[in-house]
């Protein structure tokens, strides 16, 4: 009987429970930018998340209702692909993302830091 083989990365390294993390919030973002409703996506932060920009004029916002205000008062318009994806710790996962209308052009990246499985603080770059 064959065994079936765990789905690898690019790399050659099996997906960790940081890139499900990092996956479901894609998802969950990119529900929210089709049906602008992002509750979805917002459950996977921590009560006292920070969601910050570089490169954009905006923010930071701390706690899940000034995240979800901001998702509310200025929703974003495309979808997100990931190009690739490293993590640097045991909690912290940084991924270079582009935009679904741009998808070979790199948009930038998300550092994406965990606590308890859950997302506790966002920085998204641009550039």
């Amino acid at each position: 009987m064959l065994r079936a083989q765990a789905r690898t990365r690019p790399s050659g390294r099996r997906p960790s429970f940081n890139d499900e993390v990092l996956a479901s919030h894609v998802e969950r973002f990119n529900e929210g930018v089709r049906s602008g409703d992002f509750t979805r996506m917002l459950e996977q932060f921590t009560e006292d998340a920070e969601l910050a920009f570089e490169g954009v004029p905006v923010g930071p916002f701390r706690g899940k209702p000034a995240i979800a205000q901001a998702y509310a008062e200025q929703p974003p318009d495309d979808e997100i692909l990931i190009l690739r994806t490293r993590e640097s710790g045991e909690d912290l996962v940084v991924a270079d993302y582009a935009w679904r209308a741009e998808p070979a052009a790199r948009a930038g990246s998300m550092i994406l830091r965990l606590r308890d499985a859950e997302i506790d603080r966002l920085l998204v770059t641009f550039g």
